[in-house]
């Protein structure tokens, strides 16, 4: 395979990776789609919503299954640290098996599921749980599927409300990827405390910084595939930690396990974990917007450089970064940061905010590692090992 990302999307559908490929492209268009639909609910969501997050005694619990659980992840913090409502991140996989642990009965709890399909058995049964176990429970569906399972159900209830992301979200291929990003925005959005307009000129800017890193870093991204690594360690902090997890998911998916694909934090990276580097090892460290943690960041780029035992090393993030970092930098990290370094010029937000920009380049990476060894990125699975909508599930009842 040519080592240029192909545009050409017949060549993608001789290679069996034409949705994955549109699915990864349409990104920021779905983006300020999304913008002019949550323009269009922005009433019917703060009806919904009313004054729960002011509540202390309320409880809002984010939830979902493989990388709809990391899009939970992602936001939970961000939106946490905005009300005094208790806001937390759960995968339904461990609600599911340990509902005593994660539900207080006595508590109003509201349940926000991600599910690009909303037909998975735990998607399912999450929702089932909680009616069933918390008196005062309400449900916010968003997901990309208007036939699905949760938006069928959801219809004609009062204590439901389904928020449909663009139509062409509802991803055709394997791996999820533009269902993710609008799912995730969508959530921030919703659950912002800035006015409206401020939160979706925040999507329409992010839409035209992501028209930028698609055509920016096409060229550098397929040099970066074109190098065959072993193992890949993706590397963030705060909601980019979830991030790494879902940039690893997504290499581990297309590449159908044949590359190890590792997540970490740059700080819990050294308790352990950096064990893993040899000279097949690609780093790529998710830089935050925040200053301080930059620093963490920068600290951890420079001793992996100066170590020179991983294969590469390469960090993805916003332009900016403050005098202290650049000034600690040495001189043989900052000639290698120019060439190592995927940036952009990016607005003041917050880090869960800008996360999808990031992904992009990591989904296009973990296609192009697809495509490389031979396999189908819309389905590197076709004995059906593992599954577009999870198969395989039996719900158990709890006494």
């Amino acid at each position: 395979m040519d080592a240029m990302l192909l545009p050409d999307l017949t060549t993608w559908q001789r290679l069996g990776g034409r949705h994955t490929a549109e699915e990864i492209a349409q990104q920021p268009a779905l983006w300020a789609a999304l913008a002019d639909a949550l323009d269009g609910e922005r009433a019917r969501i703060d009806a919904f919503l009313g004054d729960w997050l002011r509540r202390p005694g309320h409880r809002v619990i984010l939830t979902g299954a493989g990388s709809s659980g990391f899009i939970a992840e992602m936001a939970a913090d961000q939106i946490g640290a905005q009300w005094p409502a208790e806001v937390r991140a759960l995968h339904t996989t461990s609600l599911l098996t340990h509902p005593a642990l994660y539900l207080q009965p006595e508590r109003p709890t509201l349940l926000v599921s991600f599910a690009r399909s909303g037909s998975s058995p735990e998607s399912v049964a999450a929702v089932d749980l909680v009616r069933e176990r918390v008196p005062q429970a309400r449900f916010l569906d968003i997901t990309c599927n208007a036939e699905g399972e949760l938006a069928r159900r959801g219809q004609g209830r009062e204590d439901t409300f389904t928020l449909l992301m663009p139509p062409a979200s509802c991803d055709r291929a394997f791996a999820m990827t533009s269902s993710l990003s609008c799912m995730l925005l969508a959530a921030l959005a919703a659950f912002d405390g800035a006015p409206w307009p401020q939160r979706l000129q925040r999507l329409r800017t992010l839409a035209t910084l992501g028209e930028r890193a698609l055509a920016d870093w096409d060229a550098p991204v397929a040099a970066l595939a074109a190098t065959p690594s072993t193992r890949v360690i993706y590397l963030g902090s705060g909601p980019l930690e979830a991030l790494a997890r879902e940039c690893a998911l997504k290499l581990l998916e297309l590449s159908a396990g044949r590359i190890l694909a590792l997540a970490n934090t740059p700080l819990g990276f050294r308790h352990g974990p950096k064990s893993a580097l040899d000279a097949d090892t690609l780093v790529a460290v998710l830089r935050s917007a925040d200053p301080v943690a930059r620093r963490y960041e920068q600290d951890l780029l420079d001793e992996l450089r100066r170590d020179g035992i991983a294969g590469r090393v390469v960090s993805i993030g916003p332009a900016s970064m403050d005098a202290a970092s650049t000034h600690a930098a040495s001189t043989h990290a900052a000639s290698m940061q120019a060439a190592e370094d995927f940036v952009l010029d990016a607005p003041a937000l917050p880090d869960a905010w800008l996360a999808p920009l990031w992904l992009t380049l990591a989904q296009r990476y973990a296609l192009l590692r697809s495509a490389a060894l031979g396999l189908t990125p819309d389905n590197p699975f076709p004995d059906g090992t593992v599954n577009r909508v999870v198969q395989g599930v039996t719900i158990h009842r709890h006494g």
